[in-house]
């Protein structure tokens, strides 16, 4: 079994410098790990390309009120600047001007909708200061990427509980779950079934180091059943192990051809075309 020639990458971080700098040292303070790829944004750009993902799709957030302006500025800035690179943007339903922040940064034709850290940001998914915004992402026909699991660490804002209590009044709720939806990976599955929408990424789940230990464990037969429903995301370059350790551990499941090409590339090219109208590759 092999990847695709071309490769697109959902699951990627980029932030200014000191805003990297800030995530860094937030790991070793709060969780004690130590990040191996210290790159900043043009560097994670140029390396990636290098190890074949022609398509970077990035995404950061604002974990407290009153930077979600500036750091969209950034975003619109390194959309403008680099080619082949696709964005989740930052919110927070506690600042001011939030909804016209996402309006604005939303009328980009390279981002695809907003991403939502509910672990850092501490809130929960079905906060009803987040409403407006699902509303305008949907009338928008683009996306949210949310991290909602309890993985790799959990507190009371995620779990399947409250993704189910969001899904409940949004039943059609168009939105990438990151990590599988770690460590619930059942339950998050199985809300394939309920939500046309809804997409899983492959982001920390796959780790070699954690199989067995956290990592993904519902088997080859769930992973072709919803292969049109997962997107390759590698959470480059925050990791605290080698990119090349999930890629490994989804090739040694030997799954079909189909498969592979789905989930490396073709989902991630047929999401990006539906949700951007002039995307040609």
């Amino acid at each position: 079994m092999a990847l695709p020639d071309k490769i697109i990458d959902f699951h990627v971080h980029l932030f200014p410098d000191r805003m990297f700098d800030a995530v860094w040292k937030s790991f070793v303070n709060n969780y004690k790990w130590d990040v191996l790829y210290k790159m900043y944004h043009p560097e994670c750009i140029e390396y990636l390309h290098e190890k074949g993902v022609e398509t970077i799709v990035y995404s950061n957030y604002a974990h407290r009120e009153g930077i979600a302006e500036g750091l969209n500025e950034w975003n619109l800035g390194i959309l403008n600047k680099f080619d082949g690179l696709y964005c989740f943007a930052a919110y927070h339903p506690g600042d001011r001007n939030a909804l016209e922040i996402a309006e604005k940064v939303l009328s980009h034709p390279r981002v695809l909708g907003i991403k939502l850290q509910l672990l850092v940001q501490r809130f929960y998914p079905h906060d009803e200061r987040l409403f407006p915004l699902y509303e305008m992402v949907m009338d928008k026909g683009k996306y949210l990427l949310m991290h909602a699991g309890t993985g790799p660490v959990g507190n009371e804002y995620v779990g399947l509980d409250h993704m189910r209590k969001l899904l409940k009044r949004y039943p059609e709720l168009p939105a990438i779950v990151a990590h599988m939806g770690a460590y619930e990976y059942k339950g998050f599955m199985d809300m394939l079934d309920e939500n046309p929408k809804l997409y899983l990424d492959t982001a920390f789940a796959f780790f070699r180091e954690f199989v067995g230990k956290g990592g993904y464990d519902q088997g080859k037969e769930a992973l072709e059943r919803y292969q049109k429903r997962i997107l390759y995301g590698s959470d480059f370059p925050n990791l605290i192990m080698p990119r090349e350790s999930e890629i490994e551990t989804l090739l040694n499941y030997n799954m079909s051809d189909a498969f592979y090409e789905n989930v490396f590339f073709e989902n991630g090219k047929e999401f990006i075309k539906r949700t951007v109208s002039d995307y040609e590759r």
